[in-house]
């Protein structure tokens, strides 16, 4: 199915008290990561293998980081560790003060890979989660409207799954990851598989999203131009073990189009990522050659 264009008016999200109820925490900012000293090894037939190592790093809320990395280097291991997915071997991650131990409903996920249920209408898939925090079937079905007009596929929330272009199951993926008023918002490569015209779409319209909920997001990318172009702030990690050797600010204004990208600014940001990404290429190919 062919692309349809997202929705360019900005839409008001009704005010679902009783989700933004669950969701809040009073008194406070919502989103605030830490994750202080985290190693994460896992066990595999040849020994113990270290993903991630001695991992410091805070996310102010509402701010937008992109995690930067070669392939392997423990990226998506890291993210999962905030989602709760994987426990850190030492160290802790918490989310506003209190210690992440298992998924829950303060983040969103993301994947690239849609994951939505096949079985279920676009509507359905987006009311599921509402469903599950204990939302009526009317509060659920018109928080689900709500954000699929955001994402400009109000037309499609009848349509199944698998009637839906790549970049369409994306747009879903996240209305679904956005219904639940989450603080925190975790995506893990999920524009790597679509074209280059739809990748350019989804980001602006991620912007705009962004700009109207100011979730925290922590974003996962092997692109540079992406990392750029999406973040406050670029945290660039190690060939595996994954360490964090850089956390660069990207001071560029708001809100951005995709003119920015030939500016100076822009070029030198892209250079100094792409000087230590090739570093880290290269000592990620030694290390497998010394392996072999």
């Amino acid at each position: 199915m062919s692309e349809t264009p997202v929705n360019d008016n900005r839409l008001t999200v009704l005010d679902h008290s009783r989700l933004r109820a669950k969701a809040a925490k009073p008194g406070a900012e919502r989103g605030h990561i830490s994750v202080r000293d985290v190693d994460i090894v896992f066990e595999t037939t040849t020994g113990p293998h270290a993903a991630v190592k001695n991992a410091n790093l805070t996310v102010r809320p509402g701010e937008f980081i992109c995690l930067l990395g070669p392939s392997g280097c423990g990226k998506s291991t890291l993210m999962n560790s905030i989602a709760g997915f994987v426990p850190p071997t030492s160290g802790e991650v918490t989310i506003d003060g209190d210690l992440v131990t298992e998924p829950g409903p303060d983040r969103g996920m993301v994947f690239q890979q849609h994951s939505l249920f096949p079985w279920k209408t676009v509507k359905e898939n987006v009311a599921f989660g509402p469903l599950m925090a204990g939302v009526g079937q009317n509060e659920a079905t018109s928080v689900a409207r709500t954000f699929l007009s955001l994402v400009g596929l109000a037309a499609f929330e009848n349509a199944y799954p698998n009637t839906l272009s790549g970049g369409m199951q994306q747009r879903v993926g996240i209305a679904r990851a956005l219904a639940n008023y989450p603080s925190v918002l975790l995506m893990d490569e999920p524009f790597g598989a679509l074209d280059a015209q739809t990748r350019v779409m989804m980001q602006e319209n991620l912007l705009e999203i962004w700009s109207e909920f100011r979730n925290t997001v922590v974003f996962v990318t092997h692109d540079i131009d992406e990392a750029v172009f999406l973040s406050d702030r670029i945290v660039v990690m190690s060939a595996s073990p994954g360490r964090i050797i850089a956390d660069i600010n990207v001071k560029l204004p708001r809100p951005r189009e995709q003119s920015l990208l030939t500016s100076p600014e822009f070029m030198a940001l892209k250079r100094q990522c792409l000087d230590l990404i090739r570093q880290e290429t290269l000592n990620a190919f030694q290390q497998q050659n010394k392996a072999g």
